[in-house]
């Protein structure tokens, strides 16, 4: 289960994401109390975490 939790040590990157999306993230963040960056961390975290693995590397190309 996805669980939002609170604090990291970080870098800082660019990204661009669609504005709906920003807004429904934002939305999110403030419900719990934490920043967008936070949130949006989380998120990319719990995907790596819970992604299928792939068969062999010659399936991406």
């Amino acid at each position: 289960m996805f669980r939002i939790a609170k604090g990291y040590d970080h870098v800082s990157k660019t990204i661009r994401i669609p504005e709906p999306l920003a807004k429904e993230l934002e939305t999110l963040a403030a419900k719990n109390d934490i920043s967008l960056n936070r949130l949006i961390n989380q998120c990319i975290q719990f995907a790596l975490e819970n992604q299928e693995e792939q068969e062999t590397t010659e399936e991406c190309k």
